[in-house]
């Protein structure tokens, strides 16, 4: 493996973790020429692609790019780390590996979001439910924001999502 910084072939792996359900090695390594730190990932080609159905119908291909990027929008300027943002997609991947085959709905993935988000971060989990609901005015925020309200603060207990 080449480092990203030095472009070096010379190093040692320094630590290895099972990620997305077992699909992929995540591998934390060490140039010895350099001596930085970078991670790399391992995953099994795949023989076929999971399709997202979207809600006009039509079928695109399942990118997990498209869900991080969802969640760093939502979690902008949020006390959110990558690293948590990394957890919740994972979370959902392996929801979906295990329900589904060959599609999942758009809707799935998005619920699965926000049930994730909520637990992490209210401010985001509304943030994002504001897009994926499409609320059609500020009554409708305003009742999702007092449901939200009334729950008891899980974020800050010890055990989810790494706090």
């Amino acid at each position: 493996m080449r480092c990203p910084f030095c472009k070096e072939d010379q190093d040692r792996v320094i630590d290895s973790r099972s990620s997305e359900g077992g699909r992929i090695i995540r591998r934390r390594r060490q140039c010895l020429v350099c001596k930085r730190r970078f991670t790399t990932y391992e995953k099994v080609g795949e023989t076929y692609k999971l399709s997202v159905i979207k809600k006009d119908g039509s079928r695109v291909p399942y990118e997990r790019e498209k869900i991080i990027a969802g969640l760093q929008k939502a979690c902008y300027k949020r006390p959110v780390s990558a690293e948590q943002m990394q957890e919740i997609a994972d979370k959902i991947e392996e929801e979906v590996f295990r329900n589904f085959d060959k599609e999942v709905s758009s809707r799935f993935l998005g619920e699965a979001a926000m049930r994730h988000l909520r637990k992490v971060d209210k401010v985001a989990y509304i943030r994002f439910a504001s897009v994926y609901r499409d609320f059609k005015d500020a009554g409708e925020l305003l009742d999702e924001v007092h449901q939200v309200l009334q729950e008891p603060d899980l974020s800050d207990q010890p055990g989810l999502f790494g706090h």
